[in-house]
């Protein structure tokens, strides 16, 4: 009886073994597994990595949690396998996570390389750093920000895991065949502090975010009108909008007397304040002026924060100001970017090194914005080109002020601005992506 218990527990254990050593010596050269540690439906770069990769013909495993619905063509892409790991029990997060990392890792066809999102960096780098040992294959890493910084806003400076972070993302950083970054300032920063050298890619918007033509604006507000009322017209017409309205010939206008529409993407976290821009507006609406319009502000997101400001906003009962919180799905956000009239960035960067993918998002919508000022957000916003930089509520609502003076009618700013981003909507992410990190994965030499 022992002997056949014995039998049962080891007959697992034996197989894993076999499987692993025979992986150890399968090519996978043509495979990448790509690791999110997070909402893979919220990490949008990670998801046009895999994208790209199955245009050139890898086929890509992407290995993270559930939670957002990720885009239509990743899901649609027979190169592309979602493979979900379960949540952590708080009790013993960081035990779980690592353990269930490791075994979805190995139980996966072997990938010649290992893709790695950071942060977070705690588990991730060490599994990931095991797991590609144990199969011979290569880690690669895509810095978005310092795992480090982004803890220490909730944990404090001095906190030991922070300290602990930080020695990880030190260490194991170096440990990667290659290492791709979001900023210059952010490869300078590697190079700098750790001796790490990385490959800047900017992000850049796919081909869907793009301006948004005014009957497929109609088409989006008819069917936003239906849940949220910010967008159902005065009138009670089955053919008009808040913003557009069809004639009887069936064409599509907007309409004279529209409000203006306002957007920002938050995640509703601390390293994005959005008191601010609730500061900025509770001024705009007090200006008497008479040369503003009203606004819909159309703030996207999901986060930690959005039922204390949901609830705040209910509270408050203004004339020109009103306020729309909706979770839009992954085709119907570039709709709303690229229908809308300005874009407000809240993103303070907690590292000082990482650019904000939102404004990357209206930028390939056409939509200017007005961003939080910090180190090396000039890197996209260029002040009186494409948008404006604020430093608090005060200097926003006078920027709002000044951007919709007289609008519709008036807009020349705004119009200047749309102009200009016309270059930065000509660079594509797959164009950007296939020169600067196609050769990561393939000989130099094979690469034209």
């Amino acid at each position: 009886m022992l002997f056949s218990v014995q039998i049962l527990l080891l007959t697992p254990i034996v197989f894993l073994i076999l499987y692993l050593l025979l992986n150890y010596f399968v090519k996978g050269e043509r495979c990448v597994c790509i690791v999110v540690l997070g909402d893979i439906g919220r990490s949008p770069r990670m998801q046009y990595h895999a994208m790209s990769l199955a245009q050139h013909g890898y086929f890509v495993h992407i290995v993270g949690y559930r939670g957002s619905t990720p885009h239509k063509k990743l899901r649609n892409d027979e190169r592309i396998e979602i493979n979900h790991i379960r949540e952590a029990p708080s009790f013993f997060r960081l035990l779980w996570t690592s353990a269930n990392l490791a075994f979805t890792l190995l139980l996966l066809p072997k990938s010649g390389h290992y893709f790695v999102q950071n942060p977070p960096t705690i588990p991730t780098f060490v599994v990931v750093w095991f797991v590609s040992v144990v199969r011979r294959s290569q880690m690669i890493i895509d810095w978005h920000n310092y795992g480090y910084t982004i803890l220490a806003l909730k944990l404090g400076p001095q906190h030991l895991l922070v300290s602990v972070s930080q020695w990880v993302e030190r260490t194991f950083g170096k440990y990667a065949k290659d290492n791709i970054c979001v900023t210059n300032a952010m490869r300078d920063d590697l190079h700098h502090q750790w001796n790490v050298r990385a490959t800047t890619v900017y992000d850049r918007p796919p081909e869907m975010f793009k301006p948004t033509p005014t009957p497929e604006q109609h088409d989006l507000f008819l069917r936003l009108a239906k849940e949220y009322p910010v967008f159902k017209a005065r009138s009670a017409s089955d053919s008009a909008t808040a913003f557009t309205q069809r004639d009887a010939n069936g064409a599509v206008t907007k309409s004279a007397d529209r409000s203006a529409l306002v957007v920002s993407s938050t995640s509703w976290t601390e390293d994005e304040d959005f008191g601010l821009l609730l500061k900025a507006l509770e001024i705009y609406e007090k200006d008497s002026s008479g040369t503003t319009p009203s606004i819909v502000c159309v703030i996207t997101g999901k986060g930690p924060q959005k039922e204390m400001y949901r609830e705040k906003i209910k509270n408050l009962h203004w004339k020109k100001v009103q306020f729309c919180l909706p979770w839009l799905t992954a085709e119907d956000y570039p709709l709303l970017l690229g229908s809308a009239d300005l874009g407000v960035c809240l993103h303070m960067s907690s590292s000082g090194l990482d650019l904000p993918m939102k404004v990357v998002d209206m930028f390939g919508c056409g939509l200017p914005v007005c961003a939080v000022r910090y180190n090396c957000v000039e890197e996209l916003v260029k002040p009186g080109v494409n948008g404006l930089l604020f430093d608090d509520s005060t200097q926003l609502a006078a920027q709002l002020q000044e951007l919709l003076k007289e609008f519709p009618c008036k807009s020349s700013k705004l119009d200047t601005f749309r102009e200009n981003l016309q270059a930065f909507q000509a660079k594509r992410w797959h164009d950007q992506w296939t020169e600067k990190v196609l050769p990561i994965f393939v000989d130099k030499q094979k690469v034209q």
